[in-house]
């Protein structure tokens, strides 16, 4: 998060708002306990600030009550989950970036398929409680691919995650894919060493998991998404209207492919 929170800032002092002197920015991090978001929404509001800028949808949910500007920097279907009333004509108080997040599954789905020879099942690791919208289309692309897609809950702590793991094992999976969630983001660590662990091929949504060790990623380029997020940010504190700004969605993609991590479980790409 420092390093995407680093690339906005450095683009809002490009864009002539420099802190202390006529900007000021509040953080709030729920870290990762989403029941803290309402309280950090409303401590939010209670300052008057002008805008809030927010990571996902389950912060943007919360935030669009409780101040008149929201700028999303990485949504994953904003008209699907409500935000907006369309990508071109937004309408309300949020505007901002759709990281396409759940489009892009089905093709992280074909890409694992590619990298690992006679693959027949697929590990799905999903967190306990998580939204089902991801899995409809992830579930006709399996079809689509002759794959078997055995969808396993992990509870949100690292005994949650060795079970799953387990669980993936036991039902002879082939290879593992987590979906987009900021849960997982923040156990990349240990999700890498697990997939290392019990040898399992698997894609990942944010290059950051490849920097722990991670085999492959394939998504958006989320620096490109904050420094754009800045540029929303100036023109609504310039007087831009947020219902007149589409929302974009990401343009700019990477896939990166980890060697020593695939010699390390005897995969040959």
């Amino acid at each position: 998060m420092a390093v995407l929170l680093e690339a906005f800032r450095q683009e809002m002092s490009k864009l002539g708002w420099i802190e202390g002197k006529n900007i000021t920015i509040e953080h709030r991090f729920a870290e990762q306990d989403p029941k803290r978001l309402p309280e950090l929404a409303a401590d939010l509001a209670r300052l008057k600030v002008d805008l809030i800028v927010v990571a996902g949808e389950p912060t943007a949910l919360v935030a669009k009550g409780a101040t008149s500007t929201i700028v999303m920097t990485n949504a994953a279907d904003p008209v699907a989950s409500g935000l907006v009333a369309s990508l071109a004509r937004p309408g309300g108080n949020v505007t901002g970036f759709s990281n396409l997040a759940v489009q892009l599954n089905t093709k992280r789905l074909e890409i694992l398929k590619d990298a690992v020879p006679k693959l027949i099942r697929v590990g799905l690791l999903r967190p306990a409680g998580g939204s089902d919208r991801q899995l409809k289309d992830l579930r006709l692309a399996a079809l689509a691919l002759k794959l078997k897609l055995e969808e396993i809950e992990s509870q949100r702590d690292a005994k949650g995650l060795e079970s799953a793991f387990q669980t993936a094992k036991q039902k002879q999976v082939g290879a593992i894919m987590p979906t987009t969630a900021t849960t997982f983001f923040a156990e990349r660590k240990r999700i890498v060493e697990l997939a290392g662990k019990y040898r399992l091929p698997a894609i990942y949504f944010q290059k950051e998991f490849v920097d722990e060790g991670g085999l492959m990623f394939y998504g958006a380029d989320y620096d490109d998404l904050y420094r754009k997020a800045a540029h929303y940010v100036d023109k609504i504190l310039k007087g831009t209207k947020p219902a007149d700004l589409p929302v974009q969605q990401a343009t700019k993609f990477e896939f990166v492919i980890n060697l020593k991590a695939a010699k390390q479980i005897g995969l040959t790409i």
